[in-house]
């Protein structure tokens, strides 16, 4: 039997490149991946437990469980980006064989959802975008937002990357660490006129309220949201979400738990039928993405234990462990 082998935070950043990933993750949502609807469970009023398992279909996949905690108070006490502190979301992978059930890899379950939403996002865009995206905007500011910055410029000549947050000094700490990267982000006060400007808004935070109007959104624009998990969070109001074609990661999770899309559909604003379709349907032609250039498209995105599995074992190939 092989050895189990750990996977350090730095060791998943380094071997998962984003838009390998998103292949990766089109090929799974091809391929059959099982993953039931994760199981939910609240710890206190804000604090919860998610447990996130998958298996292959195929004979050389694998089995896959994330177990993840997300404390939202963690957020209170960090001053810049990168400040010591235990963060939002905690998470560890495990990986087992398929055939004989024995445990082949550990995994920073962060690193792993970092990378493996990003890169969702990054498959959902490459349908649902304008084509020729020059302004994107990041809504939030915490650890994700600067994955889904790196994942919406990929392949893109964006001249403008603005990022809006909350508090303006994680704004403007995290404007300068991707600037680091070569890339021509900067930090904006106006919420509303940023979003009258960007070809793609993304929305990663844990809001309860809505923080993107639809009113502020001008014709064309892509809006994804990654940040809420839950039926109580909203991320955009309903006029935005009425004036959008919408897909999703999963039906399963967003009709369970997605805030933004099953709030409005509870309420008679939007009908289950409004819903496009979901990311497998995109990456296997069953839908049209973008149809014209005037459409508003939005992606809500839950996670799936899908997209993590996906990540994990391209991990293990890459790395040589597969």
């Amino acid at each position: 039997m092989s050895a189990l082998r750990f996977y350090a935070a730095d060791a998943v950043h380094a071997a998962l490149s984003l838009p390998a990933l998103a292949d990766a993750i089109a090929q799974a949502l091809r391929d059959g991946v099982s993953a039931p609807l994760r199981h939910a469970h609240s710890i206190s009023r804000n604090d919860s437990l998610l447990l996130m398992p998958a298996w292959s279909a195929r004979d050389q996949g694998a089995i896959g469980v994330k177990l993840v905690t997300v404390f939202p108070g963690n957020a209170a006490n960090v001053g810049a980006v990168d400040a010591c502190s235990t963060p939002t979301v905690n998470a560890v992978y495990v990986l087992f064989d398929r055939h004989n059930g024995a445990p082949r890899a550990v995994i920073d379950g962060e690193a792993l959802t970092l990378r493996r939403t990003a890169a969702a996002s990054l498959l959902a865009a490459r349908y649902l975008a304008p084509a020729d995206v020059r302004t994107v905007l990041i809504v939030g500011t915490g650890r994700l937002a600067r994955f889904m910055a790196r994942a919406h410029c990929t392949g893109r000549n964006v001249e403008r990357l603005l990022i809006w947050g909350r508090n303006p000094e994680r704004a403007q700490s995290l404007a300068a660490v991707l600037r680091a990267d070569a890339l021509p982000a900067e930090a904006v006060d106006d919420l509303q006129r940023a979003v009258s400007e960007a070809h793609i808004i993304s929305c990663a935070t844990t809001a309860t309220a809505p923080i993107v109007y639809g009113a502020w959104l001008a014709p064309g624009t892509h809006l994804d949201l990654v940040g809420g998990f839950k039926r109580n969070m909203r991320e955009v109001d309903d006029a935005a979400v009425r004036s959008a074609r919408i897909y999703v990661d999963t039906y399963a999770g967003a009709l369970a738990e997605a805030g933004d899309i099953v709030d409005p559909i509870e309420r008679g604003v939007i009908t289950r039928q409004d819903i496009a379709g979901e990311l497998g349907d995109l990456i296997a032609g069953r839908v049209d993405g973008r149809r014209s250039v005037g459409d508003i498209t939005l992606f809500k995105s839950v996670g799936t234990a899908i997209e993590d599995l996906a990540a994990a074992q391209m991990l293990l190939s890459v790395t040589g462990a597969a």
